[in-house]
């Protein structure tokens, strides 16, 4: 879901990275007033997390692959507001070192993969009950992470063909079917990482 440069025109660029920065200052001014001292380090080794999962490709069918997002991980772990800077953060290490993803689509980039899931992700999760421990919170991670993935694709998808970049229909199937798969994926993923954490830190989820 990475776009590269010169995939999207010079009004959807400029367009999406105007919300990304508005995105971007208002996490950072709300994360300032929540983050303690006590989850700072969890935010590093998170985004350490997220950046090192998002490396590693799994095979689809149809000869393509897929990789964790983590954005509503994040989000369920340390807020919406700190997971878009984390998200944030992982998107510009990968643009600037490993070209994965281009600078200049860098604020769609954040749009389709980080406030998909950091914020819609989240609402999400607490909407179908995401504070109650068991199935109901697995339910609702699951959920959470198949919407942002697929919304966030179709978004890629629509920003391309705005751009003029490809047609609308087959955009939207290819990339709409691939990542509903992979939304089922990173809910499973996140699932369990969401229990281990819990069992090793109690409160850790009320706290965000």
């Amino acid at each position: 879901m990475h776009l590269p440069d010169g995939s999207l025109s010079v009004p959807v660029w400029v367009a999406t990275d105007a919300l990304a920065i508005g995105a971007v200052a208002v996490s950072a001014r709300l994360s300032a007033r929540k983050l303690g001292d006590r989850r700072a380090p969890l935010m590093g080794v998170m985004g350490a997390f997220v950046f090192a999962a998002q490396m590693v490709n799994f095979p689809l069918p149809g000869g393509t692959s897929g990789h964790l997002l983590g954005a509503v991980l994040l989000a369920v772990l340390l807020g919406p507001a700190v997971a878009t800077l984390v998200m944030f953060c992982v998107l510009l290490v990968q643009a600037l070192l490993f070209q994965d993803g281009g600078l200049t689509a860098l604020g769609a980039n954040l749009v389709n993969m980080g406030l998909c899931g950091s914020l819609g992700g989240f609402f999400v999760y607490r909407l179908v009950g995401g504070k109650r421990p068991g199935t109901r919170r697995d339910l609702a991670i699951v959920l959470a992470c198949w919407l942002a993935v697929v919304a966030g694709a179709l978004l890629a998808g629509l920003e391309l063909w705005l751009s003029g970049t490809a047609p609308l229909g087959p955009v939207l199937l290819a990339m709409g079917t691939v990542h509903a798969v992979v939304g089922l994926v990173e809910g499973l993923i996140t699932v369990a990482a969401v229990r281990l954490l819990a069992a090793a830190r109690p409160g850790l989820l009320e706290a965000a």
